[in-house]
């Protein structure tokens, strides 16, 4: 059965079906708050809160429309108010963690090295930027998904990512 026709039935009542859904979506949505936020436990207090909305707000879902695209904006909307629930209980940022540099000439290093710095440097991006390399390149949406889930041009997709490429771009080679 297809996610549309899945949630119908959630939508309908059937809420024992859910688990198929959150079955299939669980580890993607888990990914796409842990790169946003880089905190395992709020990611996965974050994916709970989703499947809780999907309950909660199953009657305004339109299965004319992609249920991912429906379910990345119930996900985007409750990260933004985690974050912005954290930004104004937080006094200060928290540091960026940074790993020593080793002397070792050794490929599993040199490469989890490189994760790391390329881990920075999407931290230093702003969350606008970071969320669309997430659902883009890591998560591998299409940008006509991303359109959808954000409310713009597919167009204009393609500009902000390639933007926020360039910019990642720089932040990953002025990491000291």
């Amino acid at each position: 059965m297809t996610d549309e026709q899945l949630m119908r039935q959630v939508k309908d009542g059937q809420l024992k079906v859910l688990e198929v859904l959150y079955d299939r979506y669980q580890m993607k949505l888990y990914n796409f708050f842990l790169k946003l936020c880089r905190d395992p436990m709020a990611s996965e207090d974050l994916l709970q809160n989703v499947f809780m909305r999907i309950m909660k707000y199953r009657s305004s879902y339109n299965p004319e429309y992609p249920f991912k695209t429906w379910v990345y904006q119930l996900a985007r909307h409750l990260f933004y108010d985690h974050y912005q629930q954290q930004m104004r209980t937080r006094d200060q940022f928290a540091s960026v963690d940074q790993v020593e540099a080793s002397d070792t000439i050794d490929n599993d290093l040199e490469q989890q090295e490189e994760q790391q710095q390329l881990e920075e440097a999407l931290q230093r991006l702003p969350l606008e930027k970071r969320e669309l390399l997430v659902m883009s390149k890591i998560q591998g949406m299409h940008y006509e998904d991303i359109a959808a889930i954000k409310g713009i041009t597919i167009s204009n997709v393609k500009v902000q990512v390639h933007r926020a490429m360039k910019d990642l771009r720089s932040a990953y080679f002025n990491i000291n």
